[in-house]
């Protein structure tokens, strides 16, 4: 019985599935392209239907075997494929997948070169290739540059792919595929204007079209970045569903780009990348770890089919494609081949070296451009473009012939001589080998880690029993390879102290997302705190791979600051009095502290155990001293809230360590399973118990802003003798201000609005070449709020700190109700300028000793020449 309709189609689908399945290990066996072979299968599958169906042979056949086989002919020549379903169906995913796996933070430094490809380059290559081809092809000029907008485009696929197995320069790969991310918009873009124009024949107009692409693109990725954000906001409020949470990732592609291409009518090409990149950068701290990790495997399947399958399905159409084509053809394929090629030249070697120039972008290497020229394959889009105007009926026939014929031909030559050829250029051009640092490095840590591999083999050895002379050949080997890397170690010549410590922090940032990442697999911490805590070692690390020591440092100062949320709230308390927001954004920096400095105790740890080995003690020195600057800073802002909350920090401290507990007692519960100690329903059911006491501990802590306020008005010795109806109100009205080092708190000639109590951290104001210091206790404005005079300098805080702000008003009124805080004020200056003389006396003190121990030695110095 012959299987027709959708069951010949899927069966079709499947067995092109057993075919792309097969490709890739004899790929990698021959060492061939995975690509270009994926090509040539199609191609083979394509003409070997269309040999069949037109062959008298199949008739000699056994009729069940004959019709089966014409069948099956027919199947893949009328496969309901079209460049609909290329663009719909199969483009979301690769661009969407592609954007997932970019490293953003990387690629945003490559920013302007991947436009300066993906856009200009398109364009250049559009007009290069129309005007070189109007001349010979017989064809409006029209016509001309719609073919150039159609071979225009670049596939990636084939050269990351070559870049990947040959392990080379990551940044390579990374500009190659940035420049897809965009390169498949703009052709597809310039395409849609140029193919409207040669169906309604109208003149196109520059100004109009410009503005066009310009709305296309903005518009997209806004829609790709809301579309993104609003999808990870939903998966936070859905809570922990790995089901759901995954499924809507799989959603997301298909519905911004259908709405922005059928219904907004702006690229959805781009929208689909935006929501991509978008995931990719707040992914890691939205969706849990495992998640995360089985999230990018399925995309990475998913890419798999979507990628092999379109080359194959674009493939088969070729020889249908090429059916009337003329050795006049083959002579305009090869001028718009050498037109491309000169194009893609121009504008990498031209271009490029004035975005160096201007620092608009790193400088790319010769050897770097030789390959992105060569490397500029086209595949499965060009196809599927070049389909749409063979299917669009109102194209005319000889302007669909053209078409077809030579941007399949232009495909053909780029995959089998480019594309072949792309790994030779690579070795030879030696970009498979690794910098002069990561191959410095790799000596030290091999060395290093062989040592401990043949210890750890030998003790192995003997535990298990293994005779003397089966353990010694391999012992002896590991010994071996261990002295040559240390001969060949050039680790401490080849790099400096400062390239060394630069590594060292690179290492130690991604070491702390590492385990911030291991404490994310904790259900109950905040999503919010890791995105702000990832996002920030991150940018830990940036700052260190750009700037060194200090970009570091001041990527960690800028986590400690108050969020921009944090503010928000923070200006809602102080003008409305309205608390909920503040108290929500302190419980969050409340987590984020402890989190943090939990993180900081366990890189101290890493950097002792695992950095002092390979960089030596004089490199984890310097970076000791950089962890322990940030572990103090931490001790200090959770040190001014713990003062004020002792009761929620303590809460919070026992939340966290039960959190791990539980995380250990499941880890536990899997190893018994893992190794057949208990049965699966025992498991679940210890599973079962430990989700009831997670759940428990799931449960949102109650903050209290104002716990303890009134109790430390009521210690301070400016508020000493008022009435406790007094200190309550003035607890519950006064605002409360978390200063952050650094922040100004008054400026100098301005008239004090507000009265700064600090409850804790200090704040310092210069005036008249001395400084001024206000610690706990102490209020800063004060005097100058009662006689509404201007300050006489600026007050900052140099330390993060707890504040009451009262207003200017409030607190006159307070001094003319209570007259004995005035009188307090003065108290409390007599006690400060006592304290600062004691202060002076004991320092001239130690001064004068200090210049007596020199003198005593001096002349015992003396004594001994003599």
């Amino acid at each position: 019985m012959e299987v027709t309709g959708l069951a010949a189609v899927l069966l079709a689908i499947a067995l092109l599935l057993v075919v792309v399945s097969a490709v890739q290990p004899v790929a990698r066996r021959f060492e061939v392209s995975e690509t270009v072979l994926l090509a040539l299968v199609g191609i083979v599958i394509g003409g070997g239907a269309d040999l069949i169906i037109r062959s008298t042979y199949t008739g000699k056949i056994p009729s069940v075997a004959g019709t089966a086989l014409n069948g099956v002919a027919e199947t893949f020549l009328d496969f309901p494929v079209s460049s609909e379903v290329f663009l719909l169906v199969f483009l979301p995913v690769l661009v969407f997948q592609g954007a997932l796996v970019i490293d953003v933070r990387r690629l945003a430094d490559e920013a302007a070169t991947v436009l300066l490809l993906a856009v200009v380059a398109v364009l250049v290559s559009t007009a290069t290739i129309g005007l070189a081809l109007m001349p010979f092809a017989q064809m409006p000029l029209i016509v001309c540059l719609l073919l150039g907008s159609i071979v225009a485009t670049t596939d990636p696929s084939a050269v990351a792919g070559i870049f990947r197995d040959i392990g080379a320069s990551s940044r390579l790969t990374r500009l190659v595929e940035g420049e897809a991310l965009l390169n498949d918009a703009a052709a597809i873009a310039i395409f849609a204007v140029l193919l409207a124009a040669v169906t309604s024949h109208q003149s196109i107009h520059i100004g109009s079209a410009a503005l066009s692409f310009v709305i296309s693109f903005s518009g997209a990725i806004a829609i790709g970045v809301i579309g993104a954000r609003m999808m990870l906001y939903i998966i936070t409020a859905l809570g922990n569903a790995p089901a759901a949470e995954t499924t809507m990732t799989v959603a997301l592609p298909y519905i911004v780009y259908i709405l922005c291409d059928e219904v907004i009518g702006v690229s959805g090409v781009v929208a689909t990348a935006a929501a991509g990149l978008t995931l990719s950068v707040y992914g890691p701290s939205t969706f849990r770890p495992q998640t995360w990790q089985f999230l990018n495997e399925l995309w990475q399947q998913l890419v798999f089919w979507a990628g092999s399958l379109v080359f194959v399905l674009a493939s088969m159409l070729i020889p249908r494609l090429l059916v009337g084509m003329t050795r006049w053809d083959v002579v305009l394929i090869l001028i718009a081949s050498v037109a491309g090629l000169v194009a893609r030249g121009a504008v990498v070697f031209g271009l490029l070296p004035i975005l160096a120039w201007t620092r608009l972008a790193p400088s790319v290497p010769t050897p770097f451009k030789v390959t992105m020229v060569w490397g500029g394959l086209r595949g499965a889009i060009t196809l599927a473009l070049a389909l749409a105007v063979t299917e669009n009926p109102h194209v005319s026939t000889p302007v669909a012939h053209f078409i077809g014929i030579i941007a399949t031909g232009f495909v053909l030559i780029t995959l089998l001589v480019n594309g072949t050829t792309l790994k030779s250029v690579v070795l030879f051009l030696k970009l498979d080998q690794l910098s002069p640092m990561d191959q410095a490095l790799r000596h030290q840590v091999l060395s290093i880690s062989l040592e401990k591999v043949a210890e750890r083999a030998k003790e192995t050895g003997e535990e298990l029993g293994f005779s003397t002379d089966a353990t010694r050949s391999v012992i002896d080997a590991l010994e071996v390879r261990s002295h040559e890397e240390r001969s060949a170690n050039t680790f401490d010549t080849a790099l400096g102290d400062r390239q060394r410590v630069t590594l060292a922090l690179i290492t130690v940032a991604n070491q702390e997302r590492s385990i911030l990442l291991d404490l994310f697999r904790i259900q109950g911490l905040s999503r919010r705190v890791m995105e702000t805590l990832l996002r920030t070692s991150d940018a830990m690390a940036d700052g260190a791979r750009l700037e060194g020591r200090f970009g570091y440092v001041r990527a960690l100062r800028k986590r400690l600051k108050p969020s921009i949320r944090f503010r928000i709230a923070q200006a809602i308390h102080n003008r409305f009095h309205f608390d909920k927001p503040l108290m929500a954004a302190m419980a969050e920096r409340f987590e984020m502290l402890m989190v943090s400095h939990l993180v900081s105790l366990a890189l101290a740890r890493f950097l002792r155990d695992m950095m002092e080995p390979t960089l030596g003690t004089r490199v984890s020195e310097i970076v000791a001293e950089t962890l322990s600057r940030q572990r103090k800073m931490l001790d200090e802002a959770l040190l001014a809230l713990r003062l004020h909350y002792p009761g929620y920090s303590e809460a919070l401290e026992t939340r966290i360590f039960r959190q791990i507990v539980i995380r250990l007692e499941a880890r536990e519960i899997e190893t018994l399973h893992s190794e057949s100690l208990i049965s699966d329903e025992l498991s679940r059911e210890l599973h079962k118990d430990v989700d009831r006491r997670r759940v428990r501990l799931d449960r949102r802590m109650t903050f209290n802003l104002r716990n303890n306020i009134e109790l430390r008005l009521r210690g301070a010795l400016i508020f000493k003798g008022l009435p406790a109806v007094a200190l309550h109100e003035l607890a519950q009205t006064a605002s409360l201000r978390f200063p952050s080092v650094g922040e100004t708190l008054l400026k100098r000639g301005r008239t004090a609005h507000t009265v700064f109590f600090v409850s804790a951290g200090r704040a310092e104001m210069h005036v008249s070449e001395r400084d001024i210091e206000y610690g706990a206790g102490d209020v800063i404005g004060a005097r100058e709020a009662i006689e509404n005079s201007p300050m006489p300098g600026t007050v900052r805080a140099v330390r993060f700190g707890h504040m009451l702000a009262i207003p200017a008003a409030r607190f006159r009124r307070l001094v003319e109700e209570y007259p004995i805080v005035s009188r307090n004020l003065d108290d409390v200056a007599r006690v400060n300028e006592r304290t600062k003389t004691n202060t002076l006396n004991m320092v001239g003190t130690t001064e004068l000793d200090r210049e007596s121990q020199g003198q005593g030695t001096m002349k015992y110095l003396s004594a001994s020449r003599e």
